[in-house]
């Protein structure tokens, strides 16, 4: 089949182009600035996905069968800082799409977040449980999702993902390179221990979202995660060790949320996603953080960095 794949070269995105692709899919992704290949994809766009008349004329030219919108702004500090652009990558793109689904008789795959919840329980987050988005990424995830359901019920499955590992295009986006930068630099990143989050990979999110491509019978709201729940501490002590770095070579601080007082307002305390429902119906399965850790390569970026630490059975 023809997918249609907004925002190709980032993180979910460039892994679900290479899934979809093994899977003989023919994937057409469109990219903004990035200025190389993205693997998988059968044709590469250069597009502005402010550019509603532009996605408009690229959907209607593919005609495909399925849309995927991996694309947004992601970081809630970004959000915060350029509202009006978080605005229309995070919640008018999804919309436009999903209008153009509905208007092509196209199936719907929409990628929100697990920052739609407050964080306030200490078991893992139902699908149907009530929202309460902390901060205005959370606030623009929700108001996605009620968007895209609202124009295209009947083409829509939305997957609300958490934290994401993975190895990006550029190396500089997923949370083990943005830690090996830090420590490249000569900077010691201070983390929370009593913040705690689901992670996943985005490969293993991508083969979800592919199976979820071609599971036609599937509509609404689903969630997926890792196996495991941990703080943002011990998930970059479990970097460290995978890197096989010491506490010299890559320190850390440990920080409690009561540290940074009105900052953790907007911070969830406690993700966790309740995946079972969707496992029932899928052949992807979750991943331990073990399994995960074991698809980080050093990004290209710190390579040198890295190699010249002296360490043992690097990876």
């Amino acid at each position: 089949m023809t997918i249609f794949l907004a925002g190709a070269s980032g993180l979910v995105g460039s892994a679900f182009a290479r899934a979809a692709a093994r899977r003989g899919h023919r994937v057409v992704g469109t990219v903004g600035t990035y200025p190389g290949t993205v693997a998988g994809l059968a044709r590469q766009r250069t597009l502005d996905l402010r550019d509603t008349s532009a996605i408009t004329a690229a959907v209607l030219d593919d005609f495909p069968q399925v849309i995927v919108n991996c694309a947004a702004v992601s970081a809630p500090e970004q959000c915060a800082a350029d509202p009006a652009r978080a605005q229309a990558l995070n919640v008018d793109l999804p919309a436009t799409l999903a209008r153009l689904a509905h208007h092509v008789s196209a199936r719907c795959v929409h990628l929100s977040s697990e920052q739609v919840f407050p964080g306030t329980s200490q078991t893992p987050y139902a699908a149907a449980d009530p929202v309460a988005p902390l901060n205005l990424y959370g606030r623009q995830k929700l108001a996605a999702e009620r968007a895209v359901h609202a124009a295209a019920a009947e083409f829509v499955v939305t997957v609300r993902a958490p934290l994401l590992l993975g190895n990006s295009l550029g190396g500089q986006r997923s949370l083990h390179e943005r830690l090996l930068g830090e420590w490249a630099a000569g900077r010691t990143p201070a983390l929370f221990t009593d913040e705690f989050r689901q992670p996943c990979t985005a490969e293993n999110l991508a083969e979800v979202m592919v199976e979820l491509c071609e599971r036609t019978d599937l509509r609404g709201m689903w969630h997926w995660g890792g196996r495991d729940v941990l703080s943002r501490y011990d998930l970059a002590c479990r970097v460290r060790a995978h890197f096989k770095l010491s506490a010299a070579q890559a320190p850390l601080i440990a920080i409690a949320r009561a540290e940074r007082g009105a900052e953790v307002a907007q911070r969830p305390a406690y993700l966790a996603l309740d995946t079972g429902p969707l496992q029932a119906k899928l052949k992807t399965r979750t991943l331990a953080l073990t399994e995960q850790l074991d698809e980080l390569v050093v990004p290209p970026p710190v390579r040198a960095w890295y190699l010249a630490q002296p360490a043992l059975e690097k990876p």
